[in-house]
């Protein structure tokens, strides 16, 4: 099987061009494979880039440990990338579908190839209390501050989160200090907490300045990661929710950073990043 390995900002995926190759076993079966960083080729999952009745292509996720992704921020940047650079477009406007609807991306090419991709991530709903609330520009004015934040038992101690979905859940959590939290005894309690039947992707965040934040995150299926373009957005939109920055904020990672704009006209959360292709193989199954 051909695929090529590429990440954004260090959320590397092994990506396979389903236009051309076909799969030799169960997706998920495939991305446990591939995912292994000691017996496979190692990633956090697998993308492969399919046709699309509704848009210009398709986007299918799995997870390092099998399970199915609706949408994935640092992902889509690559597949629009991989798309416009392996010439199976000239657009420099790509529209994606997703389990979590259909993205566009705009592409910022230099000397032939893709550098930057700014992708429109859609409106923002709340999860708070199990419920799920469109964030638009006339419900974000109206929101109070219980209806913002919600209180989660962790082993034995109160947290207070900003739930959000960007396409796929987030739990948005506020600490002092990012780089010295114990994530992996944090991360995947909160992951697999009863408050979340489908499990929950989980950001911690510092709050540096109005406009700088620094991210750590743990992804549902897949542990910690470099990085999350959905939770960064998650993040940017619970960090201007809670008063903490203002709209624009750059969203600061272990692989790197993000420009997340939360578009206050029509309520539409933009990010901007790198994607990049690492090298190109064939997988013997």
């Amino acid at each position: 099987m051909k695929f090529t390995k590429m990440h954004g900002i260090g959320n590397d995926y092994v990506y396979v061009n389903c236009l051309e190759e076909e799969l030799p076993m169960d997706p998920g079966r495939l991305s446990e494979l591939v995912s292994n960083r000691h017996f496979g080729i190692g990633s956090d999952g697998l993308i492969l880039i399919k046709p699309s009745e509704k848009a210009d292509f398709c986007m299918d996720i799995y997870n390092a440990d099998g399970s199915r992704a609706m949408m994935c921020g640092n992902g889509i940047r690559c597949v629009a990338k991989y798309v416009y650079d392996h010439g199976m477009t000239n657009m420099t406007t790509v529209r994606i579908e997703t389990l979590s609807g259909i993205k566009e991306i705009e592409l910022t090419v230099k000397n032939g190839k893709v550098s930057l991709a700014n992708v429109d991530m859609g409106l923002p709903v709340l999860l708070t209390g199990g419920g799920e609330r469109t964030v638009t520009p006339e419900e974000a004015v109206l929101l109070t501050e219980t209806e913002i934040w919600e209180e989660l038992e962790v082993n034995g101690q109160t947290l207070r989160m900003i739930p959000v979905s960007m396409g796929n859940p987030h739990a948005v959590f506020f600490v002092d200090d990012v780089d010295g939290l114990k994530i992996g005894e944090l991360g995947p309690v909160i992951e697999n907490h009863p408050r979340f039947p489908d499990r929950t992707n989980v950001e911690f965040v510092q709050v540096v300045d109005r406009q700088h934040v620094k991210m750590r995150v743990w992804e549902r299926g897949a542990a910690e990661t470099m990085a999350c373009g959905t939770g960064a957005c998650a993040t940017a939109v619970a960090c201007a929710l809670a008063g903490y920055t203002g709209r624009s904020v750059d969203v600061r990672l272990l692989g790197g950073t993000l420009n997340i704009k939360w578009k206050e006209e029509t309520g539409h959360v933009e990010m901007c990043g790198p994607a990049t292709e690492v090298y190109s193989g064939e997988f013997n199954v």
